[in-house]
């Protein structure tokens, strides 16, 4: 009697009506990702599984963590990592290449005008108070020049992509956006655990992000020094994504610092404290949030900043990045500006478009949203990493009041979209493999001009049928393939 044949990867995956990304369009294959289909049709699940299982246990012996905080408790855990890749065309990078460019050149040509001739909002284009009375908004950068204009020098933007195969931003990440530490890692491990999976395919590399965004940083130095001394501060080894802190550190060859490591001398200079005495310092990639950088102007009760920092920024003796009052060019409520501000300040349409959006502070929004709650995700303005948000198709009759009664309460706080049927990745799920949502997340890094490190993070939900991708919510990655 012969023995049982184990069933490869994809035999019996399923996409249901949703476009994926290995697959194409229903009824469609697309032909870019058939070496990569070809390949892991001649794995087993049984292979699949114990090589997943060996870069799980590498990865938390790397100690490629976050902390995730609940109540009073904090654990460390690995960002869960599924080993099937998300494979992206020449051609679809291209238009996610240009559309993420088009829109950082855009939100920085913004934030510099908010902080000096205000004539977007003199020109009714973006509401005043919108932006004025952002809580993120800050005076203390009016009349303020950052070299290049460049206010976003690091940003992570979200993308997904719909049942057509078309790519939609959903969200701008310009203050302090994590995650690319996974992006370089994810790689790594599938090199190391899948030579058979990525030999002979053509992919675009990721190691170089270190050095790019080091000689970005270099760029924006102050003028006056051909070697100027770059450090990452970190709000310390407390915060959830203290690993990436390090791993970028370590990747840039720049030291990591910590607030208490920094003061501000007499002469408005940024000083490390070191064995052999102070060092100046000139660009400060900063993980700290702004309301903590500087307890002179900010925060006094923060004991993460350094006092004076931002009368150094000012004076012009050290740059930050990214700067101060970045905030309203990622507001969920401004976002749905974004495209009146390409074409404000650029002339054209949006490359890529922004998913539908409703602003609740608005009468005409709130009305729509509160009329038409059963079928929208409603999302609050302030918060991040999937938090607070509402997806009204998927919650019962409870969450849906709840929901109602804090719209009525505080309008101003929240935005409502569509539900977006996401594209989905097949993804590994316990012994079988199934399809799952997913978003992504390139970064783009900018200093005289911008770099998109080619991929990005790519996210999955893996509870089935969820469309939140978060770390926090339970979501895992995926390594981001684009090919030559």
């Amino acid at each position: 009697m012969s023995a049982a044949v184990n069933p490869s990867v994809l035999a019996g995956y399923d996409p249901g009506p949703h476009y994926c990304e290995m697959l194409g369009l229903p009824g469609h294959l697309s032909g870019h990702a058939a070496p990569i289909r070809d390949r892991l049709s001649h794995l087993t699940f049984e292979a699949l599984q114990q090589r997943t299982q060996a870069a799980e246990r590498e990865l938390y012996n790397l100690g490629i963590t976050f902390t995730l905080y609940s109540g009073a408790t904090s654990i460390d855990r690995i960002l869960p990592f599924d080993v099937i890749p998300r494979v992206i065309s020449p051609e679809d990078w291209r238009i996610i290449e240009t559309g993420v460019i088009q829109r950082i050149t855009a939100l920085n040509l913004f934030l510099h005008d908010i902080y000096h001739d205000r004539k977007i909002l003199k020109d009714g284009v973006v509401p005043s108070d919108l932006v004025l009375g952002n809580s993120a908004y800050r005076p203390e950068m009016v009349g303020v020049d950052v070299p290049f204009g460049t206010y976003i020098h690091i940003c992570g933007t979200d993308i997904v992509r719909d049942e057509t195969g078309r790519f939609l931003v959903l969200e701008d990440n310009g203050r302090t956006p994590s995650g690319v530490s996974y992006v370089v890692e994810n790689r790594r491990m599938m090199l190391r655990a899948f030579p058979d999976l990525t030999e002979g395919v053509a992919l675009r590399p990721v190691s170089d992000y270190g050095p790019r965004l080091q000689e970005a940083m270099m760029e924006v130095a102050p003028q006056g020094n051909d070697d100027p001394e770059v450090v990452l501060l970190s709000p310390g080894v407390f915060n959830s994504a203290y690993f990436e802190h390090v791993f970028l550190a370590r990747e840039m060859g720049v030291p990591l610092v910590e607030g208490q490591d920094l003061f501000v001398g007499e002469d408005d200079r940024v000083y490390m404290k070191t064995t052999a005495g102070p060092a100046l310092v000139e660009v400060i990639y900063r993980r700290l949030n702004d309301d903590f950088l500087d307890p002179e102007v900010f925060r006094p009760d923060s004991q993460l900043g350094v006092p004076g920092l931002l009368r150094a920024c000012r004076a012009g003796k050290v740059t930050l990045a990214n700067a101060v009052g970045t905030g309203p060019a990622d507001d969920k409520a401004v976002y749905a500006y974004v495209p009146r501000i390409i074409k404000y300040y650029l002339g054209g349409e949006a490359i890529l478009a922004n998913v539908e959006t409703n602003i609740c502070r608005e009468d005409e929004g709130l009305k729509y949203t509160l009329d038409n709650l059963e079928k929208l995700v409603v999302k609050p303005v302030n918060e991040s990493g999937g938090y607070g948000i509402t997806v009204c198709p998927k919650a019962n009759k409870s969450q849906i009041a709840d929901c109602r009664e804090k719209l009525l309460a505080d309008p101003k706080n929240y935005i409502s979209q569509p539900m977006i049927d996401l594209s989905v990745c097949p993804t590994l799920i316990g012994d079988k493999v199934e399809p799952r949502h997913v978003d992504l997340r390139p970064f783009i890094v900018t200093g005289r001009d911008s770099w998109v490190l080619p991929g990005g993070l790519t996210r999955v939900a893996l509870p089935r049928g969820s469309i939140v991708v978060n770390s926090s919510q339970g979501g895992g990655s995926k390594d981001t393939w684009v090919l030559e």
